[in-house]
């Protein structure tokens, strides 16, 4: 870094953690879990930085989430007959509707599934609409404030002053 991007880099990281920090504290208000908040700030950057990209990021991780509630049916379900086999059966069976979206067109953003998998099962609630509504929401404000972080750098790095030839050592 050159001294002459040292305030401009500055600023995109105070700006960016500014942008964090009300995404966080957003989701506390709405009594949202700031960790699912970051999955979707995560998944925006997942696959390109775009408005457009964005939503079909956040979409896959809202879709993983919505296989981990039927997952997490299907592990309730079984478990009485299939025992300690049950979630080697339903690991299986996620794999093969999850694994074969790589296929489908625009909506292939298999970490975005898995992010929204590991999601689910790491809140440790039982499968309900709300449940997923929750954390679902809480990953949208999450990839809303990533893409605004995303252009606050932008903006940053459009509007600083270029200085042309080698900076002063």
């Amino acid at each position: 870094m050159t001294r002459s991007s040292f305030p401009t880099t500055v600023k995109v990281v105070l700006g960016e953690s500014a942008v964090a920090s009300l995404a966080a504290s957003g989701a506390v208000l709405l009594e949202w879990p700031v960790w699912a908040m970051f999955i979707g700030w995560i998944s925006y950057f997942t696959r390109g930085v775009t408005a457009r990209h964005g939503l079909v990021n956040l979409a896959c991780v809202a879709g993983g989430m919505a296989v981990g509630v039927l997952a997490a049916v299907a592990m309730a379900e079984l478990s009485p007959l299939l025992g300690t086999l049950t979630t080697g059966a339903v690991v299986f069976a996620v794999a093969t509707v999850v694994l074969p979206m790589r296929h489908v067109p625009v909506f292939n953003n298999l970490l975005g599934f898995f992010l929204g998998l590991v999601g689910w099962f790491a809140a440790h609630q039982p499968p309900s609409m709300e449940a997923w509504l929750t954390l679902a929401g809480s990953a949208a404000l999450g990839a809303t404030a990533a893409w605004f972080a995303s252009r606050l750098h932008h903006h940053i790095a459009a509007t600083a002053p270029h200085r042309h030839g080698r900076a002063a050592a």
